[in-house]
C-alpha cells in the first residue's frame, strides 16, 4: 500500500504520517524532512533556502524526483510532503489536511519557538514561494484538492481523532 499526506506547513501532515508509519510499520518518506535537512546543511533558514530554490530549480527537483522514485516503486510507504499526491500516481490512498493559517502560524510558533506574527509572515512567504514554484516547475495548482481522496481538517480533530478517521479510510481499502 502507498499512502500519501500532503498540507500546508502547520497542518499536521507529519504528526500524521509518522502515525501511520508506526501503526501500519510503513516506511515513511517526508519531503519536508529532506528540505529542512538541506536547508541546515546550507545553514539557511526555510525562506532563504526557498528563495535560492526559486533560483536553482535543481534543488525542488532533486528532492521531488528522489521522492518520487521511491514512492512509485515500493510497496508499505508513507510519503509525506506537499507535492506527494500530485507526484505519487499510483497511491492508494492521497490525503491532504487542512488548518487555518492562524491555526497553523501557532503550532509552528510554538514548535520551533519563535512569535506567532514571525511565524505566520514566514509561513505566508514560504507558502507564495512553494505555489509559484510548484506552478512554473511542473503546471501543479497546489490549491486545487480534487486529486485527493481525503481532505481532513486538522483544526476540527486532535492528533488523535485525526488518525482514527485516517485509520478507518485505510483499513477500508485494505477489505
Amino acid at each position: 500500500m502507498r499512502i500519501t499526506v500532503s498540507g500546508p506547513p502547520g497542518s499536521g501532515t507529519t504528526s500524521l504520517a509518522k502515525h501511520l508509519s508506526e501503526k501500519y510499520s510503513f516506511e515513511l518518506i517526508s519531503a519536508g524532512e529532506v528540505f529542512r535537512s538541506l536547508a541546515s546543511e546550507k545553514d539557511m533558514n526555510l525562506i532563504d533556502f526557498g528563495k535560492l530554490c526559486e533560483e536553482d530549480p535543481a534543488v525542488d527537483s532533486l528532492i521531488d524526483k528522489r521522492q518520487k522514485e521511491i514512492g512509485e516503486q515500493k510497496d508499505n510507504i508513507i510519503i509525506e510532503g506537499r507535492l506527494a499526491g500530485h507526484m505519487i500516481r499510483n497511491a492508494d490512498l492521497k490525503i491532504w489536511v487542512l488548518a487555518s493559517p492562524e491555526c497553523r502560524a501557532e503550532r509552528i510558533a510554538e514548535r520551533e519557538n519563535v512569535i506567532f506574527e514571525s511565524a505566520k509572515n514566514e509561513t505566508v512567504l514560504r507558502e507564495a514561494s512553494e505555489a509559484a514554484r510548484y506552478k512554473k516547475y511542473y503546471d501543479i495548482d497546489i490549491y486545487n484538492l480534487s486529486i485527493y481522496d481525503l481532505v481532513i481538517s486538522s483544526e476540527k480533530w486532535n492528533k488523535e481523532g485525526l488518525a482514527s478517521v485516517v485509520d478507518i479510510a485505510v483499513e477500508n481499502i485494505n477489505q
